[in-house]
């Protein structure tokens, strides 16, 4: 690969549920201090992806690197000791434990010695985890359980922040103060993110740059901007009222 290397790269990963192809051929690549969303109609293979990326499933074909090595038949543990954290599909919070402890459980990975630090972080982001900090994690709101999973993630002070749908199924003005928070974790800490994401419209103008995903594969590159002007991306994924969110 000539020129600048990326931190995280996929080359020519196919990814199979038994004998069915989800992933075909992906290539994506995420340079540090960038944010890189995938979009994609629901179904695609975006978070089969993200998924891969992690370790499971494991791509039958094709290379995976994080940071110059290769992570591609690591198993998920290995992975996520690597400065990568994860705030997957459906938020995956612990419901019985409370807020406290699940920061708790993000910093578990982190050998920094900066829990104090990492917290007050979280909660100047987050200022409603800290209001909630005793409340058990399954009595939140979905855009407070959205907030707790990212904050988790953040915890372990990871390179590269993998972000699964982090808008699905939140109320507007929540989406947009959560895109807010990550714009600033970039902008302000230089915090690589790659961005699994339906809402194109807000992915799109969050981002650096951008890939579309059909059917398993990896069919438009370019720019946030450039991606949002194209009349097929405006057409398949902007129509319909996706854009009132982010107004």
């Amino acid at each position: 690969m000539s020129g600048p290397v990326p931190l995280l790269y996929t080359r020519g990963v196919e990814t199979y549920y038994g004998n069915i192809i989800a992933l075909r051929g992906v290539d994506i690549a995420v340079f540090e201090g960038e944010i890189v969303t995938l979009i994609g109609a629901n179904g695609a293979g975006k978070s089969t992806l993200m998924m891969t990326i992690c370790g499971n499933p494991q791509a039958r074909t094709g290379q995976i690197v994080f940071d110059g090595e290769d992570i591609t038949h690591l198993p998920t543990h290995d992975i996520m000791s690597r400065s990568i954290a994860q705030s997957p599909e459906g938020r995956r919070i612990f419901p019985r434990m409370t807020v406290m402890e699940n920061l708790q459980m993000g910093a578990m990975i982190s050998k920094n010695g900066t829990f104090e630090e990492d917290l007050n972080r979280v909660f100047d982001l987050f200022p409603r985890l800290k209001e909630r900090q005793h409340q058990r994690g399954g009595t939140l709101s979905g855009g407070e359980q959205q907030m707790l999973a990212i904050a988790r993630a953040l915890m372990s002070r990871p390179r590269l922040l993998l972000l699964d749908e982090p808008s699905l199924g939140l109320a507007p003005m929540v989406v947009k103060q959560i895109f807010q928070v990550i714009h600033e974790l970039n902008r302000s800490e230089g915090l690589t993110v790659f961005l699994v994401e339906q809402n194109a419209f807000h992915a799109l103008r969050l981002a650096h740059r951008g890939y579309v995903m059909v059917n398993g594969k990896i069919t438009m590159t370019g720019t946030g901007a450039e991606l949002l002007a194209r009349p097929e991306v405006r057409a398949a994924y902007l129509e319909g009222g996706r854009q009132e969110a982010a107004q």
